[in-house]
């Protein structure tokens, strides 16, 4: 049995089947449609979501599976005092697989080790988002065939942006990625994964504070929230929630062929006005994110069609 803490709980290998199998699934849903229908998702979402918990149960339906769970600490039993690993025993006794979002990191590692079915981390706080991860890998590769060569800047907030996080340490093991890192002094990258990712893997990367300075050699643009939820003042948040907005005047400055990503949701980091731009793909990739977490679920499920 395996569980999903961290992208880099898969090798790039095993990367690369679950995208091909993930690819599969886009072009031939009707042949999954059914294989998993004697099996059950829980979703434990301990902390709000749209994209990510609907997205899962979405791909569990699609496989012909049924879902069961919460959406708030507030409606389990957490309310009362019960702890993960409690929680996760019971779990195990009504469904096959687990989804779990916890505002704690380490939570959903602390879940796998009291767990009998797997389990997916589905965003622990500022740490990990490894289902996203998987989602973003998908979307660069369908819509640009390959990583090699890529120069990708990731904007916004960058050190308590868990997305940012995992996507770097996931593409930092394919050959010839470039990161371009655009944020404020105050939410730069986390020194650990500046250290213990970039600087030790010879990445090739900058760190820039002005978006208009970066833009222009971008392929991909991947946007983030400025995330109130992760400051501890909101005086602090509202200094910082629109120091960057990408708009029509920023898109003249980029590449034709570059496309602009988001994990979602957005606030006012992206104009509404750049969403008309064919090069705006952060609506196709909250699509992909289906279809990955269809082909994660059959992976860690062990089925095979």
């Amino acid at each position: 049995m395996r569980h999903l803490m961290s992208p880099m709980d898969f090798s790039v290998e095993e990367l690369d089947r679950l995208l091909d199998l993930a690819q599969d699934i886009e072009q031939n849903r009707s042949r999954y449609a059914h294989v998993c229908d004697d099996k059950r998702l829980a979703t434990l979402f301990y902390e709000p979501s749209t994209r990510t918990r609907l997205s899962f149960e979405a791909a569990m339906m699609n496989l012909g599976g049924k879902v069961l769970g919460f959406s708030t600490a507030d409606s389990s039993s957490a309310a009362k005092g019960e702890s993960v690993a409690d929680t996760i025993r019971v779990v195990s006794c009504y469904a096959d697989i687990c989804a779990m979002r916890h505002p704690k990191e380490g939570a959903a590692l602390v879940a796998s080790m009291a767990s009998s079915i797997p389990v997916i981390n589905a965003g622990d706080g500022g740490h990990q988002h490894p289902t996203q991860t998987l989602t973003d890998l998908l979307t660069i590769r369908s819509l640009r065939g390959e990583f090699k060569g890529l120069t990708i800047g990731l904007c916004g907030d960058l050190k308590f942006g868990r997305t940012v996080h995992s996507l770097i340490e996931a593409l930092a093991r394919y050959e010839g990625v470039r990161f371009v890192l655009i944020s404020p002094e105050e939410l730069r990258i986390p020194s650990y994964i500046r250290e213990d990712v970039l600087d030790k893997k010879h990445i090739d990367y900058t760190e820039v504070e002005r978006l208009e300075d970066a833009i222009p050699a971008l392929d991909i643009l991947y946007m983030t929230r400025v995330q109130r939820e992760r400051f501890f003042n909101e005086e602090d948040y509202v200094r910082m929630k629109d120091f960057y907005i990408l708009d029509e005047t920023k898109m003249l400055l980029a590449k034709k062929e570059m496309l602009v990503l988001h994990p979602l949701p957005r606030v006012n980091e992206i104009s509404v006005e750049v969403d008309k731009d064919p090069r705006a793909a952060y609506f196709r990739q909250a699509q992909y994110g289906v279809y990955v977490r269809m082909a994660l679920i059959l992976t860690l499920l062990e089925i095979n069609v």
